[in-house]
């Protein structure tokens, strides 16, 4: 297993704003992750960067056969290529001031050894001493991994010609037979969402995520968790399969970008304290498991189990909150999302929607039910995609062209599933709405609830029709885009290594003068989602009355385990502030009256 040079990586965001981070960024060792999930997108980006390098582009046409996963692979054997021949580039290019190589190694933490060694042949005179060591550095170059998403939940089954459903074809296979057919290695696929039963047996059957020896995979399987117990329910589930899961990445359930999963109210702090207490049993239980499988198929087994990864993401936002990460929880690296959509160097974002962000205020950023999938999804408000989807309201034809189909669940007006943010739902659903009776604020409020889906499919994929003139999908162009609350505090865009600076304590982008730390940023998200609970509740309904005092029972756990952390917290971080801010969120608490 490659050691990364960078103690942080880049989460996939929407479906285009990390698209071609890759090529952007992994030649710098920094890693990053893309969804695989649209097709069409890929193909887009297959026809741009072709064009790019001034070679044939060779269209893969939802007629040629299997060409779902063939549009996958290509693009990531294209990606592969780019990076490997950016590596070259940057590894022979000169130890000089503004170069790519000079780049590389200013970027890197400054308490690493290559970066300590590079300081040190600064300061040599010109010789046979100092040229060697740039040598040795230059062979030190290598690139951040180039990783995958794949959310489960999407995972709709396509049909063939004929209109029978193809055999291993739905969605998510599709994306994963592609991804297990490229030319990446040393890469991961990290599946979001949740467990599939069917994906998880489809990934038994690829051979390209066997271990080679002790902890060498070409591909290695990540799961991304809101608790312990998702992942150890996950991790064995695939153990039993023979399947090793070399990472688990820890999302924050609402401070984070995108779907949101909420937590039972268990906040991040305590979660990660779990993993960091119970990490060794979570390992020997997945390496039985992952050891009795290999052996029922006749496979190599191992004496020792593969290394397993923990990672966090979700709000981080100061050097000091990744140190407490990395030091308290023995984390090894700390996903930055939000903050890299204001980096045009690593992340794909149109301009007007660049402004909204630098511009966004807290209450910009609200968890909406905008996503089709019924999952809670953070949006920004005031894109060109609210625009769009408001004058269709005002119009009188609401909802979108279904054009993608990948969020189609809705079989409660047709057979076959529909998305509940076409068109064709929508005209449907508000004409029933009409005749059942009910009264003006229940109707208005069933209104809003339909009229907030939003097509995603287009919006989170549109940023490449603007930064690179590369229609998406004709006629349409708006932007949807989904930032964590942490948008709220960064507002100027920046270079790469800027925010690189920022993420190792060189500089500071925060512009917010009152910025919480990211534990109780994470606190308030809860505790607001608790509130929004609590105002339809109703006493009669006894399991939603339980939920909500078990989820505030979580929550005074937490605040109460944050109280013993005050003493720890490192420098950069105030503790009296943060004390504050624990005791104002406990009386919140205390004033909340559930049932």
């Amino acid at each position: 297993m490659t050691i990364p040079v960078h103690r942080f990586h880049i989460p996939v965001m929407g479906l285009a704003f990390t698209v071609d981070t890759p090529i952007k960024v992994a030649r710098f060792g920094i890693s990053s992750v893309m969804s695989i999930i649209e097709d069409r997108l890929l193909e887009t980006m297959r026809h741009y960067y072709y064009g790019q390098l001034n070679e044939p582009y060779t269209p893969i046409t939802d007629r040629d056969d299997d060409y779902r996963a063939r549009r996958v692979t290509d693009y990531l054997n294209l990606v592969d290529r780019l990076v490997q021949d950016g590596v070259s580039k940057l590894k022979n290019a000169a130890f000089e001031a503004g170069s790519e190589l000079v780049r590389y190694f200013e970027m890197l933490p400054d308490d690493s050894f290559l970066k300590i060694r590079y300081r040190q042949m600064q300061q040599l005179q010109p010789g046979t001493e100092k040229y060697g060591l740039q040598t040795w550095l230059r062979q030190q170059v290598r690139p951040g991994s180039i990783d995958v998403n794949i959310m489960t939940k999407v995972d709709k089954n396509n049909l063939d010609t004929s209109g029978a459903i193809r055999e291993n074809g739905s969605d998510a296979l599709t994306a994963l037979r592609g991804y297990a057919n490229s030319t990446l290695t040393d890469s991961s696929v990290i599946f979001s969402a949740g467990l599939n039963p069917r994906l998880f047996n489809y990934l038994e059957s690829l051979p390209a995520f066997e271990a080679s020896g002790p902890g060498q995979f070409a591909k290695k399987v990540v799961i991304k968790v809101s608790d312990y117990r998702s992942a150890l329910i996950q991790g064995k589930c695939l153990a039993k399969k023979g399947i090793w899961v070399s990472e688990f990445r820890i999302e924050s359930g609402l401070n984070c970008g995108g779907h949101a999963f909420a937590s039972d109210g268990f906040l991040l702090g305590p979660i990660l304290a779990e993993f960091s207490a119970r990490k060794a049993e979570l390992t020997d239980a997945l390496f039985g498991l992952y050891t009795q499988a290999l052996s029922q198929k006749g496979k190599p087994t191992f004496a020792e189990p593969h290394p397993i990864r923990i990672t966090v993401q979700g709000g981080i936002g100061t050097p000091a909150e990744a140190e407490l990460l990395h030091r308290l929880y023995g984390v090894e690296s700390t996903g930055w999302g939000t903050p890299f959509l204001l980096v045009p160097e690593a992340t794909t974002v149109d301009e007007p929607t660049l402004n909204t962000l630098c511009q966004a205020r807290e209450s910009d950023v609200v968890l909406s039910r905008a996503s089709p999938l019924g999952v809670r999804f953070y949006y920004l408000k005031s894109t060109s995609s609210e625009r769009e989807k408001l004058a269709r309201i005002s119009r009188g034809t609401p909802g979108s062209p279904c054009t993608e189909k990948h969020l189609i669940t809705n079989t409660e007006f047709t057979e076959q599933p529909i998305c509940t943010a076409s068109r064709t739902y929508q005209k449907q659903k508000l004409a029933q709405l009409a005749t059942l009776g009910l009264s003006k604020a229940e109707y208005e409020k069933q209104t809003a609830e339909v009229l907030e889906k939003e097509c995603l499919c287009v919006g989170l994929s549109n940023s490449v029709t603007h930064v690179y003139n590369a229609p998406f999908v004709k006629k349409r162009s708006s932007v949807t885009i989904c930032p964590g609350p942490n948008i709220a505090y960064f507002s100027n865009v920046v270079s790469l290594q800027t925010m690189t600076d920022h993420i190792y304590g060189r500089t500071n982008l925060i512009t917010h003068p009152n910025r919480p730390h990211m534990f109780l940023n994470e606190l308030t998200q809860y505790l607001n989602y608790l509130d929004e609970q609590l105002l339809t509740l109703r006493p009669e309904d006894t399991k939603r009355v339980a939920y909500c005092r078990e989820f505030a029972k979580n929550l005074a756990e937490g605040i109460a385990y944050y109280a013993s952390l005050t003493d720890k917290l490192p420098a950069g971080t105030d503790p009296e502030s943060f004390a504050l801010g624990l005791a104002e969120a406990q009386h919140r608490l205390n004033r909340l009256t559930i049932g």
